[in-house]
């Protein structure tokens, strides 16, 4: 994501399918040098750069080129598009595991490297720019800075997913750490979260068209961060099965609707793909550093209770501010579409 910086202008110039290409080749390829992987170093390399540089030139271009072909229901087929991430979340590690224990990781990982190769083929041979841009774009539009929305947007994209992803780091330790489940049934709660998630992308973007983008995106971080307070409480299989699917299926709404929101804080179509980048860089690095901050909690503490108040903090200071987004543009009447 934060090469989401270089990404969003070369698609805003009409490199859309060179990024597409590179992406579509350097995702397997990068699954496939895993696959050989012997030292570290090698990881970082296969993972952390081939894979990371094609996830930049797949992932903005393919969120930003969508409203050039939806207008009325842009937030459906925003959903219905972000819908494939949560989908590969519940097939791959399924896949991945099943077959390691069958043929072992090299090829366990080459496998997931051709169903990765098929899908990027398949989105190579129908994804096309509708539009073809006349002049060429700023790597960064510094005037965006100077809107008050698009700073308020930035700030809590950055916040939310400061904190978001330490649940999907640390449920599952949590759960077999706390002796709630086994690994074996702690495996497969990710899955039923992105399972959650599906649905979770797809209905509030839908309902979204008819109710403003930002009117469901702030309702889906407030859900959220209310779901980090309520893992404090959990301690029984119920409760941290019930947990992982509705924090998949509430959070769905917070990672998939900021696209939408974005079109909509956008005067000019043809700054989309750059605006998307700039906060999507900002997002990187919350990313980055977010999960990695829960780890030095998780350690300095010996607890997850400051992991998950950290977590639910990050969402709720978001929340807040997408809240006071929508009502510096539309008030306090909540029926006013935002």
């Amino acid at each position: 994501m934060l090469f989401g910086v270089v990404t969003g202008p070369l698609f805003d110039a009409g490199y859309f399918r060179g990024l597409l290409s590179f992406g579509t080749f350097m995702l397997p390829f990068g699954l496939m040098m895993t696959s050989i992987a012997s030292k570290y170093w090698h990881f970082i390399l296969a993972q952390g750069i081939c894979i990371g540089l094609a996830s930049g030139c797949l992932f903005v271009p393919s969120v930003a080129i969508l409203p050039q072909y939806f207008k009325q229901k842009r937030g459906l087929a925003n959903g219905l598009a972000a819908s494939g991430s949560s989908i590969g979340g519940v097939v791959y590690p399924i896949m991945f595991k099943q077959l390691i224990n069958k043929v072992g990781f090299p090829w366990a990982t080459r496998a997931v490297g051709f169903m990765a190769f098929g899908t990027c083929c398949i989105s190579y041979s129908i994804m096309r720019m509708r539009f073809q841009p006349k002049e060429k774009r700023k790597l960064i539009q510094i005037a965006a800075y100077k809107e008050p929305a698009f700073v308020m947007f930035a700030v809590a994209m950055f916040l939310g997913f400061l904190g978001f992803y330490n649940f999907l780091f640390y449920v599952q330790s949590f759960a077999i750490d706390a002796g709630i489940v086994d690994s074996s049934l702690g495996f497969y709660l990710l899955s039923m979260l992105n399972a959650g998630s599906t649905i979770g992308r797809i209905l509030p973007n839908f309902i979204a068209d008819h109710t403003g983008p930002l009117n469901m995106l702030t309702p889906a971080a407030v859900s959220t961060g209310i779901l980090s307070f309520a893992w404090i409480g959990v301690h029984n299989v119920p409760g941290i099965i019930v947990l992982a699917i509705l924090y998949g299926l509430c959070s769905g709404g917070f990672v998939s609707l900021p696209p939408v929101v974005m079109a909509s804080l956008t005067k000019d179509m043809r700054d989309l793909g750059t605006r998307l980048g700039m906060i999507f860089t900002t997002t990187s690095i919350a990313l980055l550093i977010g999960t990695p901050i829960g780890g030095a909690i998780l350690n300095n503490t010996n607890s997850y209770l400051g992991v998950q108040l950290f977590t639910a903090c990050c969402l709720i200071s978001s929340s807040s501010i997408f809240a006071a987004l929508r009502i510096s543009r539309t008030g306090f009447l909540l029926r006013r579409r935002a």
